[in-house]
C-alpha cells in the first residue's frame, strides 16, 4: 500500500515597510536645533527645531514598540537632543534679553548724561544747594555743569570811562563780575561764553557797555583747574531796581540766570 503524502504549506509572514524616517528626521533637527542653541542670538531657531525634533523622537519611539521601525537608538537620540535644543533656546533667550535691555540701558545713559542740563535744579552757592525751575539764582551763586562752573558776583554801580559806548543819558550803569572755572581734565573754549541781561519790571534789554575797562569779554581757553575772570557792565533804566544776568558758558549749555538787585 503506498500514500501519497503532501508537505505542509507554512503561510507567509507578510512584510511590514520599515518606517525610520521619523527618527532620521528628529535626529538630524535635534542636531541643528543644539548647535543653533550654543549661539544666543539663535534661540528663536533652536527652540522651533527642538520642538520639532522631540515631537518626532516620540512618535519615532512609538513605531519602534510596536515594530514598525527598527531605529530605536536614533530615535531616541533624536528626541534628547530635541529636549537639549529647547533648553538651550530657552537659556539664549534670557542671555539675549539680558544683553539687550543693559545696551538699551547704556545707551539711554549716555544719551541722557550727553543732553544739556538745566543747572536751575542742582545751582547753589558753592554748588552747596539747590535751585528751582523758574527761579533765578543770587548774586554769589554758581551754576554747574558738570566739569565748568560760572558765578556771577553782585552788581555794583559802575564809573563809565571818557569814551563809553552803550550808554544812554539818564540811565544808570552797573558792573558785574563773571568767573567761568574749569574743574574737567580738558581745556574749555571760553570764547564760546555769552553774557547778556535785562533791567526792571519789564525786562528791557540792559545794553552792554564799553569803554576801556570792560567790553572784551571771554576769550581763549581755559586750562582743567583753572578760572577765567571778566567784568561786564550794563546800562540800565534809572527806575530798575533788579538786573537779569543770564550766561551760556558754550553752545552745548542752557543758559543760567542770575536776579540781582540794583538801585
Amino acid at each position: 500500500m503506498s500514500y501519497d503524502t503532501q508537505t505542509p504549506q507554512v503561510p507567509q509572514v507578510p512584510h511590514v515597510a520599515v518606517r525610520n524616517g521619523l527618527g532620521t528626521a528628529a535626529l538630524v533637527l535635534g542636531i541643528i536645533g543644539t548647535i543653533s542653541g550654543v549661539i544666543p542670538l539663535l534661540f528663536w531657531l533652536a527652540g522651533i527645531l527642538g520642538l520639532i525634533a522631540l515631537i518626532l523622537g516620540l512618535v519615532g519611539r512609538g513605531r519602534v514598540k510596536r515594530g514598525e521601525a527598527n531605529n530605536k537608538g536614533v530615535t531616541t537620540t533624536g528626541a534628547i537632543l530635541g529636549l537639549a535644543a529647547l533648553i538651550l533656546s530657552v537659556v539664549g533667550a534670557v542671555i539675549t534679553y539680558t544683553v539687550v535691555n543693559d545696551a538699551v540701558n547704556e545707551l539711554d545713559k549716555a544719551i541722557e548724561e550727553s543732553a544739556p542740563k538745566d543747572p536751575s535744579s542742582s545751582a547753589g552757592k558753592g554748588g552747596a544747594g539747590k535751585g528751582s525751575v523758574g527761579k533765578g539764582l543770587a548774586a554769589g551763586d554758581t551754576a554747574i555743569y558738570d566739569d565748568i562752573k560760572v558765578t556771577v558776583s553782585e552788581a555794583k554801580a559802575y564809573k563809565l570811562g571818557e569814551f563809553a559806548s552803550g550808554h544812554t543819558k539818564g540811565n544808570k550803569a552797573y558792573q558785574v563780575t563773571v568767573v567761568i572755572e574749569n574743574g574737567g581734565t580738558e581745556k574749555f573754549d571760553a570764547a564760546l561764553a555769552t553774557v547778556t541781561a535785562r533791567a526792571g519790571k519789564e525786562g528791557v534789554t540792559a545794553e552792554q557797555i564799553y569803554d576801556d575797562k570792560v567790553g572784551t569779554g571771554f576769550s581763549g581757553t581755559i586750562l582743567p583747574g583753572k578760572k577765567s575772570t571778566v567784568v561786564y557792565a550794563f546800562d540800565a533804566p534809572k527806575d530798575a531796581k533788579d538786573l537779569a544776568v543770564e550766561v551760556s558758558p558754550g553752545l552745548d549749555h542752557e543758559a543760567s540766570q542770575w536776579e540781582l538787585k540794583v538801585g
